[in-house]
């Protein structure tokens, strides 16, 4: 290894040098416990084995350590002019060294022991969810389905029963009865992708490690689905940037997509068949996705029950996230517009975390300080909880990556498949359905004319005086970097990661003079200027290409252009193809291999790596071969069997052409359509949300119904009270006799309820939500606390007109939460709605019967196991050695969706991260919280939460979340963080919580609040102490 490498040959003689002026001065080596050296290398006769540099340097140097590290080490010594200072900073360094490498041994030692103990958790959860769904169970054939089983297509039960009829995870063939079907639907369909950068046009492929072939893939998904039938619209809702660093198109808010037209009769003059949302919170995202619902409904159905404005809005067919950051926001928004979810991970944090810590240089806080990992995966099992289905490109992912996930379980998922099918009880537990649909690409740029002219085209390029058209600018920028441009074209294409492999590449071009006589190397690279302008990682990878191409003198053999356009990038694979050369991806894990079908497109054989998407890749394309990435020699053997076997080379070229149509976008969205179909459970007619009509379709309801009563009053006498006669006469029109008979309503009512009822919820302008947890430390609601909240909040509404409305958001039961404000002298019936229970229940005190929201009820009840988790919880929740009482039911405080335990001691209850993930390994999805100072556990449903019931409000009562102010104190119950962030202002006010649940919330090494919510946000405002007045209430709102 040292033997090519200048600054290593220095570091071994430095350290050569110093060992022997040591030993020639007779001094003492020290005696290191491992690192001896052999009795014959030390001398013949030798009592005690010493210290041996070189062996040191073999052994733990160069075998061990990242070069870019021990590159800085070196840049530190010879910077030292002294020689002995430098030969004393060498032997301190060798000391140095030795201490990381045991500080390496530890970190894995340590990430032996986590994860021998996490698969012992594993493979409890799977065992015990196993055998509670054995298929053989005694009268499972005759056991009831779910309390709320998924809701069924039309069609009734065994249209359900054959859903769930196929077992493998392998795509199928969509017949034509089905794509017929597929026509008439009008699909809507969202997609989420808010990681890179993303645009329609000239994508930025290679800027920045984020920017990669996630970000085509996505938007090439958006104009496929847009183009196929049965689809009506699709939006890709990604984050709006406006920074100088970046484009200015990256801050416009909307970006239209244009698709090809499918037949002559598509009309998309209106745009309504594609569009490019850019949205930077789910809040924004769910205001716009509920519009576009209204609106698609009163496009799609302008004459349904016309008169009355209730036309049912088309809701999403799926929402798609895409990466952990979207697949988050997907599931929050699916859930609160209780539609399917489907998400795809592209890359894995649990993978990622694995390698890192088999590497061994950062211990897991360090990991998780740099990347901030753990979030990452938190976001991947909240997509695995909300998803019906998982998009993988291989079977390989399914199985050696979504295994490492809590939510995920192979066997547990098949078992639960078998049982749905036979129409058995699943008894509460739920897996998402993992499906294999290889990528799709857009053929439209390959010409058939390419395929076959040969290098008709290279010869003109070579002879311009011949050539009848321009040919491709990149076609010269790349072969004047060739001493011989005939030779066929190794060709790479990928970002300057060092996860890319392209050094491993060079080195094996490089030290092979058969494959440097027979080809030469083209290294597409991304964009470049400079590169100490560039990113630390990419910088790296650039840097030591050049340096490999100096080491083995590659000048004219090897092709790196600075520059090249997206559009570029067909004309560089012709330009390969035509050369007769060969495609190569030597990446150490490759999740999809996007390139290797582009490649495949234009006639050129592959060699791939074997980790990952192209071994489903090539077993479906059968033209190229697969290597070990880390193999030299064999990535060498590889290309050279294809390039100069000749009659392989045109065996795998027309292997790959007549099987590129099994990866086209049209086949891809046919396959997607049919897995969603089959996998996904679309709600019902009554589950669907229901939303306000639009302010157009409810001024035009309007307008017909006050003229439909002023006929059906026309000609009559009404009698008025003396009371009412300044409110009302008989020739006045219907809308005005209905308001001021509201008006009448509400003054015959209690003045404390007046406010409430004269403006209805519905008709506020503002929301102000008291989420203030105030209890003592023995879980009692703190009435002095609660009383100073409650006056605060309505002293900030006074002289608002009623335009201000109050809603108490709260742990507490429904009759907790109205005892609670009588003890503090306040009536419930000036609250619009009081969100109970940590979030399960929504009711509105201002009505005659104080019940739950029964339409809220539905909404959330999808997911829930209901009675199935009930016996786990405390099982999984009790720390080691709590006793029974510990930790126990709370039938007085349980409802429909929600069960409630009472926690005696904090220390003998485990955290809400360790219950959660007991929980998901067992196939049981909910949302637990911990309220009332760590006295109760609450475990609601996966689609309840105070946030997602504040949303649903404001969808249902037509207030836009920017016009709601949420108060909340500095601690908080468990779920406090996540009242935080969103477009509604947030208010900390200091002083009114004493004690919190917040110390149950997560693990030492998980997720912190910094995570979670940017503190720094305008959206939040923290009160100083003795400014809580209502004046700074008000500026919140406004």
């Amino acid at each position: 290894m040292a033997a090519g490498n200048e600054w290593i040959n220095g570091y071994l003689e430095a350290i050569l040098d110093a060992g022997v002026k040591l030993r020639g001065q007779g001094a003492a080596l020290p005696a290191l416990p491992r690192l001896l050296a052999d009795d014959a290398a030390a001398g013949a006769g030798a009592a005690v084995a010493t210290y041996s540099p070189t062996r040191y340097f073999v052994e733990e140097v160069v075998s061990r350590f990242d070069d870019r590290d021990l590159h800085k080490t070196w840049t530190k010594v010879v910077a030292m002019r002294n020689s002995q200072e430098r030969n004393n900073r060498l032997e301190n360094l060798c000391w140095r060294i030795w201490n990381v490498a045991r500080k390496k041994k530890q970190v894995e030692r340590e990430y032996s022991r986590q994860l021998s103990r996490r698969r012992l958790e594993q493979e409890m959860g799977s065992r015990e969810a196993a055998e509670d769904l054995s298929e053989h169970s005694e009268g499972e054939k005759d056991s009831k389905p779910d309390a709320h089983p998924p809701a069924a297509a039309a069609g009734g039960g065994e249209q359900q029963l054959s859903r769930f009829a196929r077992i493998n995870s392998d795509a199928r063939i969509v017949s034509d009865e089905e794509e017929e079907e597929s026509k008439d639907r009008n699909l809507y369909i969202v997609l989420i992708s808010i990681h890179g950068l993303v645009r329609g046009e000239n994508m930025e492929l290679g800027r920045d490690s984020d920017t990669g072939g996630q970000v085509k893939y996505v938007v090439e998904l958006a104009r496929a689905l847009a183009a196929t039938p049965g689809v009506h619209r699709v939006d890709l809702l990604t984050r709006q940037i406006s920074c100088p660093d970046v484009d200015w198109t990256y801050g416009e808010p909307v970006e239209m997509l244009t698709v090809p037209a499918v037949d002559a009769d598509v009309d998309d003059g209106d745009g309504a068949d594609s569009s490019g949302g850019a949205y930077i919170f789910v809040d924004r995202a769910l205001a716009h996705v509920t519009n576009v619902a209204r609106a698609l409904g009163e496009q799609l159905a302008p004459a349904a029950d016309g008169a009355s404005g209730a036309v049912a809005p088309v809701w999403p067919y799926v929402i798609h996230g895409h990466y952990a950051d979207a697949a988050e926001v997907a599931a929050h928004l699916a859930s609160a517009l209780n539609v399917p979810m489907v998400m795809t991970g592209h890359s894995l944090g649990r993978n990622k975390l694995e390698q890192l810590l088999k590497l061994g240089r950062m211990p897991r806080p360090e990991i998780q300080g740099t990347y901030k990992i753990a979030r990452r995966i938190e976001a991947e099992e909240t997509g695995l909880d909300a998803a019906e289905m998982v998009v993988t490109s291989t079977k390989q992912e399914i199985e050696e990556q979504w295994g490492l996930y809590d939510g995920f379980d192979l066997k547990v998922e098949r078992k639960l498949r078998v049982r749905r099918r036979r129409g058995v009880s699943c008894l509460g537990r739920y897996m998402p359905r993992m499906v294999v649909i290889p990528p799709g690409m857009d053929f439209s740029y390959v010409e058939s004319q390419d395929l076959a002219d040969g290098d008709a085209d290279l010869q003109l390029l070579m002879n311009t005086n011949k050539a009848k058209k321009p040919l491709p600018p990149i076609w010269s920028e790349v072969l004047r970097f060739f001493t011989n441009p005939h030779k066929p074209i190794i060709l790479a294409l990928s970002r300057p990661d060092p996860k890319k492999n392209i050094t491993t590449l060079l080195k094996a071009y490089g030290e092979s003079r058969h494959l440097r006589e027979l080809a030469n190397l083209t290294l597409i690279l991304g964009n470049r200027d400079d590169i100490e302008e560039m990113s630390g990682g990419a910088a790296t990878v650039l840097t030591a290409v050049l340096k490999l191409i100096d080491r083995y003198d590659l000048y004219g053999q090897v092709a790196y252009p600075k520059h090249h356009k997206q559009t570029d990038v067909p004309n560089i694979y012709r330009l390969a193809a035509k050369t007769k050369g060969v495609f190569i991806n030597p990446a150490l894990v490759e999740p999809f291999g996007l390139t290797i079908i582009e490649a495949a497109a234009y006639g050129l054989p592959v060699v791939a790596t074997k980790n990952g998407g192209p071994v489903d890749i090539l077993k479906v394309l059968n033209n190229g071969l697969l290597v070990d990435p880390h193999d030299a020699e064999g990535i060498n053997g590889a290309l050279l069997s294809l390039l100069a076997d000749k009659t392989r080379w045109s065996e795998c070229r027309r292997n790959g052409l007549n099987n590129i149509h099994r990866f086209s976008w049209p086949h891809h969205c046919r396959l997607y359509l049919s897995h969603v179909a089959a996998s996904c459970d679309h709600p019902a007619p009554h589950q669907l949300l229901r939303v306000p009509a639009s302010p157009a379709a409810a001024t035009r309801a309007s307008l017909a119904a006050d003229e439909s009563l002023s006929d059906s009053l026309r000609g009559l006498s009404l009698r008025i009270s003396v009371d009412a006669s300044q409110d009302l006469n008989a020739g006045d029109s219907a809308a005005a006799i209905m308001d001021a008979l509201r008006r009448r309503r509400s003054t015959d009512r209690p003045a404390s309820s007046a406010r409430a009822l004269g403006f209805a919820p519905g008709r506020r302008q503002n929301l102000l939500v008291i989420a203030v947890d105030c209890y003592d430390k023995d879980g009692q609601p703190n009435v002095e606390k609660l009383k100073k909240a409650v006056d605060l909040a309505m002293s900030a509404g006074n002289g608002s007109g009623g335009q201000v409305g109050y809603v108490l958001s709260t742990g507490m039961t429904i009759p907790e939460a109205v005892n609670a404000l009588k003890a503090c002298g306040a009536d419930s019936a000036s609250f619009d709605a009081l969100i109970c229970s940590s979030g399960a229940e929504i009711c509105y005190p201002w009505k005659e019967e104080l019940g739950a929201d029964e339409e809220y009820a539905g909404h959330v009840a999808f997911r829930w196991p209901g009675e199935h988790v009930m016996s786990a919880v405390p099982r999984l929740g009790k720390a080691d050695g709590a006793h029974e009482a510990d930790l126990a039911i709370l039938n007085a405080a349980c409802s429909v969706h929600c069960h409630a335990y009472s926690a005696k001691d904090a220390s003998k209850v485990k955290k809400i991260d360790s219950i959660r993930q007991a929980l998901r390994m067992r196939g049981f999805r909910c949302n637990l919280i911990y309220t009332r100072a760590c006295t109760r556990l609450n475990v609601i449903p996966l689609a309840a939460s105070r946030p997602r019931a504040l949303r649903y409000l404001s969808i249902q009562w037509g207030i836009d979340l920017s016009k709601v102010a949420v108060l909340v104190g500095e601690k908080g119950d468990t779920d406090r963080e996540r009242l935080l962030p969103g477009l509604h202002r947030t208010v900390i006010v200091p002083g009114l919580v004493a004690t919190g649940s917040e110390e149950l919330l997560r693990d030492e090494e998980g997720i912190t609040t910094e995570d979670v919510v940017a503190m720094d946000s305008p959206n939040i405002v923290t009160l100083a102490d003795g400014q809580a007045a209502a004046a700074d209430l008000l500026k919140a709102i406004i």
